[in-house]
């Protein structure tokens, strides 16, 4: 699992931009421990720490992609799918977006405008979001 990516998959999937990754670190350097807020669209997703900053942005990932998927599920009462991630459809999502996007479009419209060419191609291929284990049948 690749839960920086998996993030940034995510958040563009849902519209939301790319993440920051805040780090600091505290520590003599023979015993540093890194601290890592990972933020998107003006929210706090997740935190995490680690002995590498590469580990406490991991950490911070996974904390922030559990707190999308609780946020998901509480969304409209009802629990929500995880889309499938498949970064060369994605990829070709950014850059038809791009192409198409008018002079003025800033970042965040061309991410958006991705994120929905994603989802709508996926959505007519049928794969969209895939059931949650306790709504298997």
């Amino acid at each position: 699992m690749n839960a920086k990516g998996d993030l940034i998959a995510r958040l563009l999937t849902l519209g939301l931009g790319t993440p920051t990754f805040d780090a600091t670190a505290d520590g003599p350097a023979h015993d540093r421990v890194f601290h890592v807020t990972v933020t998107a669209g003006g929210l706090t997703l997740g935190q995490g720490e680690g002995r590498s900053k590469r580990d406490a942005e991991r950490v911070a990932a996974e904390a922030a992609l559990a707190a999308l998927e609780a946020r998901e599920e509480g969304q409209a009462g009802r629990p929500a799918g995880r889309w499938p991630i498949y970064a060369a459809v994605l990829e070709g999502a950014l850059e038809t977006a791009l192409e198409l996007a008018p002079e003025d479009a800033t970042l965040d419209d061309v991410r958006r405008d991705a994120a929905r060419l994603y989802r709508d191609l996926l959505a007519e291929l049928g794969h969209g979001p895939e059931p949650r284990q306790d709504e298997e049948a």
